[in-house]
């Protein structure tokens, strides 16, 4: 992975499907206070440049400007290595949460050698289960009974944790290596749905279930490239003895 000039170079901030135009312009604006000027948009079409470039003013212009759109979540996070995903939603198929200053603290020892995304769903719903599939972990902001945020607001909350953790992050910090990314883990995901969907281990009751419950297992081993290749030979193993023994 090729160095970065500050550690905040490493970190995207990707917006999932947004409703409203100046709500990416303010994330730009507050992102960049922060040293943060990765922005990635997941949508079906880039938004009108005025109402963006409005709420970023000209010291985010740039970001707005070059903001890359991609039309799903899985091709917008190819390259990434951890994913965070930001939600204040609660479900048995969901992560246990963390607020965003323990988050981080996670986070610091993989800032140097990894790609990182936080993830940030629509305003009105959140993101999704299927987006937070990609997640290698979830944050969510304790507030008090009126729990709704403004995206921008939820953005600078989050990037003034990171932005402050790693100006004071110890000296003598060890690094993490770098992780598989989510285009390899991906690949892997398949094949290992696809060998244990033929040995009867997944059913089609219980698919999404037991995925589920596979994802979150191997996401918290924070796997490397060479994990997920050795997982896929196994795979392929199974899938050609399953075929031969027919």
């Amino acid at each position: 992975m090729a160095e970065h000039n500050s550690p905040l170079d490493s970190i995207s901030i990707v917006l999932v499907r947004p409703r409203i135009a100046e709500n990416i312009g303010a994330a730009a604006r507050v992102a960049h206070n922060m040293g943060i000027n990765q922005l990635i948009l997941v949508s079906d079409a880039k938004p009108a440049r005025e109402p963006m470039a409005k709420m970023a003013t000209h010291h985010a212009a740039h970001i707005v400007d070059n903001l890359p759109v991609f039309a799903t979540v899985q091709e917008a996070l190819a390259d990434c290595t951890l994913v965070v995903g930001t939600t204040a939603r609660r479900g048995r198929h969901r992560f246990v949460q963390q607020t965003p200053r323990e988050m981080v603290s996670k986070l610091l020892p993989d800032v140097h050698n990894n790609k990182i995304a936080i993830l940030f769903g629509p305003e009105d719903t959140g993101l999704t289960n299927d987006d937070l599939k990609f997640c290698h972990m979830t944050s969510a902001i304790p507030t008090a009974e009126f729990s709704s945020l403004n995206l921008a607001q939820a953005v600078a909350i989050h990037c003034y944790e990171l932005h402050y953790a790693l100006i004071h992050s110890p000296k003598n910090l060890s690094y993490s290596p770098e992780l598989a990314s989510t285009f390899e883990l991906e690949s892997m995901y398949q094949h290992l749905e696809d060998s244990l969907t033929r040995i009867g281990f997944i059913d089609r009751i219980n698919h999404n279930h037991w995925m589920s419950n596979i994802r979150n297992l191997l996401g918290r081993m924070r796997l490397t490239a060479k994990d997920a290749n050795i997982i896929r030979g196994i795979c392929k193993k199974i899938i050609q003895y399953q075929a031969d023994s027919r």
